[in-house]
């Protein structure tokens, strides 16, 4: 069970603090919450505290995986279906894990092919979706600036 303050990352939404865990009545039924304040865009997001585990809720990781991730974003893309929209979905089913490896990945494909050839509307949105994720833990993780955090990425690919 997290604890309020603890550093948490909520898969599509990216890394937050929990502010507090309530007791709300949602659809006449009575559930806790933890209530997370995601770092981007300052959004407050309600994570039922018995579905918390389903919905990929976790701890951010350790400063020791930066290195692995840099490594992610540096090593060759994975092949990608040539069909936007299953290479849409199939990246948008990678993001829904919350492994911030698989982020990374999502990231480094989408941004490599943007550079070759514009990227659909639908996967521009989720290539700025997948930085976001993974800028806002990486500036957690690391306690630097979304915006330093962002330069870092971009060097990396």
């Amino acid at each position: 069970m997290f604890a309020i303050g603890d550093k948490v990352v909520y898969p599509m939404h990216g890394a937050g603090t929990i502010e507090n865990i309530e007791e709300k009545t949602v659809l006449g039924e009575a559930r806790r919450y933890y209530i997370l304040r995601v770092r981007h865009g300052n959004m407050q997001v309600m994570v039922p505290v018995d579905g918390s585990s389903q919905a990929g809720l976790r701890y951010i990781v350790d400063v020791s995986v930066i290195p692995s991730v840099m490594e992610v974003l540096k090593s060759e893309s994975t092949p990608m279906d040539e069909n936007w929209n299953r290479r849409n979905r199939e990246n948008m089913e990678r993001l829904k894990t919350g492994d911030i490896k698989e982020v990374a990945a999502v990231v480094r494909n989408l941004t490599r092919v943007d550079r070759v050839k514009k990227l659909s509307t639908g996967e521009k949105k989720l290539l700025i979706n997948a930085r976001r994720i993974l800028s806002s833990e990486l500036s957690y993780v690391s306690l630097e600036d979304e915006d330093k955090i962002t330069e870092m990425i971009d060097q990396a690919i």
